[in-house]
């Protein structure tokens, strides 16, 4: 898990035109909640924000003029087609509590010979885990499995001190069968003739 230091400076301006001058000096508009106490508003620098957000459910120990938070990102919002940083909704996490959050599913391994394809029916698996020790990613073994295997979410080992946060019975991949390509209209199929 990944503890990253950012500085904050609490904002005095709201509205697009105050955002979109923050933005113009590299920074991101964004607004700390959580423990029943007042959000605040705040401008964080867009170069480290970037970088830290490179590591999914990152724990940000923010200095927001001189105060200490630790927060976790909750909602990332990202300009459609650049991709740069538009917003960011971060919560308020104390060290030895409990969270949920949504963490990438990695596979290993080949499935069994034969046109089988893989279908990710979640990408990521709710979790709760305690808000330091946040797991990156999950693996999940997909060797040998063949058309009609699924991995449900209890199937998936979680590292020590996390729990599912979704019914155990969740499909989290499926393997299918690849479908034979249909003949396309007007063509004959194999061992047919075309009607004169």
């Amino acid at each position: 898990m990944a503890d990253v230091k950012i500085s904050a400076e609490v904002r005095k301006e709201f509205g697009k035109g105050a955002s979109r001058r923050l933005r113009r000096e590299n920074k991101v508009p964004g607004v700390i909640y959580g423990h029943g106490t007042e959000p605040v508003h705040v401008a964080l620098p867009g170069y480290d924000l970037m970088m830290a957000l490179k590591t999914s459910n990152v724990l940000i120990t923010l200095d927001v003029e001189g105060r200490q938070e630790l927060v976790i990102p909750k909602a990332v919002q990202r300009e459609a087609i650049r991709g740069f940083l538009v917003h960011i909704d971060l919560l308020v996490v104390k060290r030895g509590e409990q969270v949920t959050v949504e963490i990438p599913v990695h596979t290993e391994g080949e499935l069994a010979p034969g046109a089988n394809l893989l279908e990710h029916v979640l990408n990521t698996l709710p979790v709760e885990a305690e808000a330091t020790h946040i797991p990156e990613a999950v693996t999940v073994s997909i060797e040998g499995l063949t058309a009609g295997d699924s991995v449900l979410a209890k199937d998936i080992p979680l590292p020590k001190g996390s729990s599912l946060a979704v019914e155990e019975d969740t499909v989290v991949l499926n393997v299918l069968a690849a479908q034979a390509e249909a003949p396309a209209e007007g063509e004959a199929a194999e061992g047919e003739t075309a009607a004169e």
